[in-house]
């Protein structure tokens, strides 16, 4: 039953991917910028990549309803203070220093809170969960795997927009960004 959650939940680490744009240039200011927004990301992910970990574990080893009501509860709220966390870090690194910078950087940051609202109410849900009916719990389990897989596909375009062109390029660059790829993506293959 939780195996479509864990499937669910992989979709979720992508938008953390947009994160590390690709290629390389040179301008100061916005490796600068790239810096400071990567070196923020890049525990966040970590964090992200450990929920995901924890949910597909309990997944394989066909755990207790109340340990699975449990995990999924503490994933989501982790996942829902770093992608928080990872907004807020956006937020505080301003406007990067291109064209529509600032349009960018509130799109990405309205989007990342979101996300992080949404893993929120998906906690609500699971704490919902009445785990003493496996009928109730299982389905239960279902409807927020559905709910996970809407918002992996809500999109990520104001991510992939603050990330496009030299923003991208310069935050390619940067190891936090370059290893906050790495971890989700470990995670969700």
């Amino acid at each position: 039953m939780n195996k479509k959650l864990a499937v669910a939940l992989s979709g979720g680490a992508v938008l953390v991917l947009a994160l590390s744009g690709c290629g390389d240039d040179g301008n100061e200011k916005l490796d600068s910028w790239a810096k400071t927004v990567c070196d923020s990301v890049e525990p966040q992910s970590k964090k992200i990549a450990s929920a995901n970990t924890a949910i597909q574990a309990q997944t394989a080893d066909n755990s207790k309803p109340e340990d699975v009501k449990s995990t999924d509860s503490k994933a989501f709220q982790d996942m829902s203070d770093a992608y928080k966390a990872i907004g807020a870090a956006v937020q505080k690194a301003g406007a990067p220093p291109v064209d529509d910078g600032e349009t960018k950087q509130q799109n990405a940051v309205k989007e990342l809170n979101g996300i992080s609202a949404a893993y929120a109410g998906l906690k609500k849900q699971v704490d919902a969960l009445d785990t003493d009916d496996q009928g109730k719990f299982a389905s239960g389990l279902d409807n927020i795997a559905g709910e996970l897989i809407k918002l992996g596909q809500s999109g990520n375009n104001a991510l992939k927009t603050l990330e496009e062109g030299d923003v991208g390029k310069a935050m390619q660059k940067q190891e936090g960004c370059k290893n906050a790829g790495a971890s989700p993506a470990a995670a969700s293959g």
